[in-house]
């Protein structure tokens, strides 16, 4: 009888999950509303299906941003709410079917939460997914350097910064000529010494074309950015080590709790801040560990940044914390910072979520000292 009863427990077990593939799996798509977009929306597509172990898997196309494939981390479907979890995008959607199985009502949340309704398609009515754009082809000049560079001032009204490659070109907004001094040379404010005060005040906007064709890496990027400086602000300096109070990267003792990037190891990393709810969320995408240190010293914290964690692969995580007053780069923040549901400071948070530590201590960095420099020559 027990035997009975167990074959008789799995094969309903079988058969509920049977059902569950059958009532979420298919082609779903919906619009997400984007006044940026060219369209003013972005259509987007989810294909759900039951992989070989019986389990539900989603796959994201954001069709009019490339609709490069992006496989859901977390598939979780529970009655008929569901939940897809995405790390790469660092969103999710979560929503509830409806009763006649056709419409999945739900909000896509990257940072703030949006409305998006899926509805399943049909041969007829699926919206065709163009194939993904190859990947970009590598700069092969190992000492690049640039063709032209256009550097105008930048809106005086205008709210933060950014650094990014667009194509093959480098791209800088609103940023002043000690931002590019420390993104040039991985260095913070604090490391640079004998500077005039204009140049932390005075912004630029750069579009910056480099003269061999591909997209530059990392290093690439920051040696046509140091040509840059030689040449039309004609900055010079030399440098000199000195004993400085400076924020340490280490593992904590519980060990790291990183995942590993599966995106190109050749590829450049991805790293931005965005509004949390509440807090600040801190994207990472195909990074190291030194890269983020980086990214911090240059964007939030007031010491430089030292990596002494000795790891050296490329991760992909999203870090929440609640920025301190003095960061002044969030501008002022949300009432609801200071709610019990708020993440933790930015110390804590690296503890906490990604089993690291950041921590103050005193060590011997480099000082870059300035010799000579000029406002920008004209383009």
């Amino acid at each position: 009888m027990k035997k009975l009863l167990l074959l008789g427990f799995a094969i309903a077990t079988l058969h509920a999950g049977a059902l569950l593939g059958q009532t979420f799996t298919g082609t779903w798509q919906g619009a997400i509303k984007a006044p940026q977009a060219p369209r003013g929306e972005l259509r987007t597509v989810i294909k759900i299906s039951v992989n070989e172990g019986d389990k539900l898997a989603a796959v994201f196309y954001s069709i009019d941003q490339g609709a490069r494939p992006l496989t859901a981390n977390a598939v979780t479907a529970s009655g008929s709410n569901l939940k897809l979890s995405f790390v790469s995008l660092n969103g999710t959607y979560e929503g509830r079917l409806s009763a006649d199985g056709n419409t999945i009502e739900g909000t896509w949340s990257q940072g703030q939460p949006v409305p998006l309704t899926l509805t399943r398609a049909t041969p007829q009515t699926a919206w065709t997914i163009p194939d993904p754009p190859p990947p970009p082809v590598r700069m092969a000049n190992p000492d690049p350097g640039f063709e032209v560079a256009t550097i105008k001032p930048s809106d005086p009204d205008r709210q933060g910064k950014l650094f990014t490659v667009r194509g093959q070109d480098i791209v800088t907004i609103n940023t002043t000529l000690n931002d590019l001094i420390t993104e040039a040379y991985s260095i913070h404010s604090k490391q640079i010494a004998g500077a005039p005060s204009w140049i932390g005040s005075e912004k630029y906007d750069l579009t910056i074309k480099p003269d061999a064709p591909g997209q530059p890496s990392v290093a690439q990027l920051k040696i046509i950015m140091q040509k840059l400086l030689a040449e039309r602000f004609q900055l010079k300096f030399h440098s000199e080590k000195r004993e400085l109070a400076v924020y340490a990267i280490t593992v904590a003792k519980t060990g790291a709790k990183l995942t590993k990037s599966q995106s190109d190891p050749n590829g450049l990393p991805g790293l931005f801040f965005g509004r949390g709810t509440p807090g600040v969320n801190f994207n990472v995408r195909n990074a190291t560990i030194a890269e983020v240190g980086s990214t911090l010293q240059g964007s939030i914290l007031d010491k430089p940044v030292v990596d002494q964690t000795g790891l050296t692969d490329k991760y992909d995580f999203t870090l929440k914390f609640t920025p301190d007053a003095g960061m002044l780069f969030f501008g002022p923040q949300p009432s609801g910072n200071d709610s019990p549901d708020a993440p933790p400071d930015v110390f804590a948070a690296f503890e906490q979520q990604l089993g690291l530590k950041l921590g103050s201590t005193r060590a011997q960095a480099e000082v870059l000292v300035i010799d000579h420099v000029e406002k920008p020559s004209a383009n």
